[in-house]
């Protein structure tokens, strides 16, 4: 314990130098004191020389040995090396190796705070994202569970309810197979083992289809969906087909959900040279400027009881900008509160 105590500081170091210098001063002048005159100056310039070979050995012993305890690690700890003692204190004498362990050490601090800080947001998101799918997945089960249980309490018999909760049922069932199903294919998009089927199709036509695939819900809300204009020539594009219609559902029903009574969705397509820009705009809603960093987040909801009461997992916008992305595209959103939304996001045109 006291060993290790005496190599923890350069101040130990230098004490335990000076007590060692002291105790052989102190019998030197001992020893020389009691020989006569005419031999003290010859003995006292010997002892001068044998004190400092034994201080500088000493001092070069403890250095090493300082070296070996503190320097040592933290050089194996930064660098990865295993490097000698000998060499350590080769560096150490150029003057160049504390310098170089200050700034590597310093630049290493800085890294790994950033890392630090990361880990811990990743893990914040970590709770949040299991927090939501507790939730996401808890509601429908519920549901489904007090819906069965009312029918065997009886309500099977009853002709006025059974069919109507055994319809709640199926909804919920649904319900729950969409958040399963939307949360695998986040996590294959998430980790890029999705398979991208590109082809050459008409992007004007597909939105056509996602128009009437949304016709009632659009027309429940009494919201309007169209064309910012007449597009008479087709647009082609080429990107998968299937994943881009996933993501223009979700953006248009995105828009419907959060729309006002009697407000419109209008999708327009610019070209922007190699690429042609699709925009999905309503005057809905909207989002406040603190939310719109979150928004294509998992399960986040600017609204939390108005997208739950539509029934969507939460999932969408997380879920169109990895396949925009997985394209190597670029998705944008702008918006401004009680005022309307605009997402938009880029798609190559075919190679000539």
């Amino acid at each position: 314990m006291l060993i290790k105590k005496i190599f923890q500081t350069p101040r130990s170091l230098a004490l335990l130098i000076a007590i060692i210098v002291s105790l052989l001063t102190g019998i030197g002048f001992v020893l020389i004191s009691t020989l006569p005159k005419n031999q003290q100056l010859l003995i006292l310039i010997a002892y001068t020389l044998f004190v400092f070979t034994i201080t500088f050995l000493a001092s070069l012993i403890l250095v090493n040995l300082f070296v070996s305890k503190r320097i040592k690690p933290l050089y194996k700890a930064l660098y990865s090396i295993d490097k000698a003692n000998a060499d350590l204190v080769e560096e150490l004498d150029q003057n160049n190796l504390l310098q170089r362990l200050e700034y590597d050490l310093r630049i290493w601090v800085e890294a790994h705070a950033d890392e630090i800080d990361r880990l811990k947001q990743m893990e914040r998101y970590r709770k949040e994202f299991l927090g939501n799918v507790s939730h996401e997945l808890k509601t429908p089960i519920f549901n489904i569970q007090g819906y069965v249980l009312t029918l065997l309490d009886g309500g099977l018999e009853d002709p006025t309810i059974n069919r109507r909760y055994l319809e709640r049922t199926e909804k919920s069932i649904n319900r729950l197979i969409g958040i399963v199903e939307d949360l695998e294919l986040i996590t294959k998009l998430e980790a890029g083992e999705l398979q991208l089927n590109m082809e050459r199709f008409n992007i004007i036509n597909l939105i056509e289809e996602t128009f009437e695939a949304l016709e009632h819900r659009a027309r429940k809300r009494n919201i309007t969906v169209k064309f910012d204009k007449d597009y008479s020539k087709p647009i082609w594009v080429y990107a998968d087909k299937k994943r881009i219609s996933q993501a223009l559902y979700n953006l248009v029903i995105n828009s419907i959900n959060y729309g006002k009574d009697g407000g419109k969705t209008t999708v327009s397509i610019t070209d922007i040279g190699t690429r042609v820009q699709v925009e999905v705009n309503d005057n809905g809603i909207g989002i406040d400027q603190k939310d719109l960093p979150r928004i294509f987040e998992r399960f986040y909801r600017v609204d939390k009881s108005r997208s739950r009461e539509q029934g969507g997992t939460g999932l969408g916008l997380a879920i169109v900008k990895h396949i925009i992305e997985g394209h190597k595209q670029v998705i944008g959103v702008r918006s401004s509160l009680n005022q309307g939304t605009t997402f938009s996001f880029t798609l190559d045109k075919p190679g000539r």
